[in-house]
């Protein structure tokens, strides 16, 4: 087992270039030829709040942590790098997934009651008995060469929430955007530890600006994406200051937490994180949250279903 990130799996072998992720997803959609024009798919970040909304729904019955959804997301994000969704049936993948996240994090669910669950939460499940579960375990791990530790944010965010004195609140809605962060591309593009930062800091930066912060159908942060905008402007103007060796704050669009985002940014003005990276992931997840405007669960069901069901994947 790894001891830390820099020396695991997921750095070496997990960790990806925008460029190189799309370009994986590019050959998949050549392998499959006729296929894509026929069953058209949700776009991938639609796809990826659907597959989430179905790991919820499965983790909501067996009663698990965060973490083993988490874990479980991320699964179905390497797997898809290199097997076309449309050759399988995703309901099966997901509890698969669930299924092994479940022994990783060390809460195992027995196989027959996750199968029994998977197939009361979707009627798409194949009609199989639990050794079915048990051979796409082995093909799920073989797509992961077995590499199926995973390294997540929340550990930074619990130590580094005393360091920067995080309110309960503050710690809820960090805690609330590490979760979104795994229906982006972000958990193969960077280390956890900067998605953890680039969390606190919009948890500070953003909280301020907003009327309510209570989480509504769309976005589980509760992030609105009308103040977003110029939130996030101010944002990306204290980390470039951060980005620059500057210690200052800028002012005029932070009041209460204006001390913790100063004390924030002089600490990134001396770490050596990569602040260019913490830029990208706040635009990747301000863009999730526009994207989730978007997103109607009917039309990714359908869209689904329909090659499901035409290739027989459900029996």
């Amino acid at each position: 087992m790894a001891a830390n990130y820099w020396s695991s799996t997921q750095r070496q072998f997990w960790t990806f270039s925008k460029q190189e992720i799309a370009e994986m997803r590019e050959n998949l959609d050549k392998s499959e030829g006729s296929l894509s024009q026929q069953y058209p798919l949700p776009e991938n970040r639609l796809l990826n709040i659907y597959f989430h909304q179905q790991l919820v729904k499965l983790g909501k019955r067996l009663i698990v942590r965060q973490q083993v959804l988490a874990t479980a997301q991320v699964y179905l994000k390497r797997y898809f790098l290199k097997v076309p969704v449309r050759r399988t049936n995703p309901y099966i993948i997901i509890a698969t997934a669930f299924y092994l996240a479940c022994k990783m994090e060390e809460c195992p669910q027995h196989i027959r009651l996750v199968m029994v669950e998977a197939r009361n939460t979707w009627p798409e499940m194949p009609n199989a008995e639990a050794p079915r579960l048990g051979e796409c375990e082995f093909g799920l791990i073989s797509e992961l060469n077995s590499q199926l530790i995973v390294h997540h944010p929340y550990r930074t965010l619990q130590d580094l929430g005393p360091k920067f004195s995080l309110s309960q609140d503050e710690t809820s809605l960090s805690s609330s955007i590490i979760n979104d962060h795994y229906l982006t591309d972000l958990p193969l593009l960077y280390p956890p530890h900067v998605v953890a930062i680039t969390a606190i800091f919009l948890s500070l930066v953003l909280r301020p600006n907003q009327v309510s912060l209570q989480s509504h159908s769309s976005h589980p942060a509760g992030l609105s994406t009308s103040v977003s905008a110029a939130a996030v402007a101010g944002a990306l103007q204290n980390l470039g200051a951060a980005n620059r060796g500057a210690g200052a704050v800028s002012q005029g669009h932070v009041k209460e937490p204006q001390a913790k985002v100063a004390r924030l940014v002089q600490w990134l003005a001396e770490s050596e994180v990569d602040v260019a990276a913490m830029v990208d992931c706040i635009q990747e997840i301000v863009s999730l949250y526009e994207k989730w405007d978007q997103y109607q669960d009917k039309v990714c069901k359908e869209q689904i279903g329909r090659y499901v069901k035409a290739r027989e994947l459900d029996k």
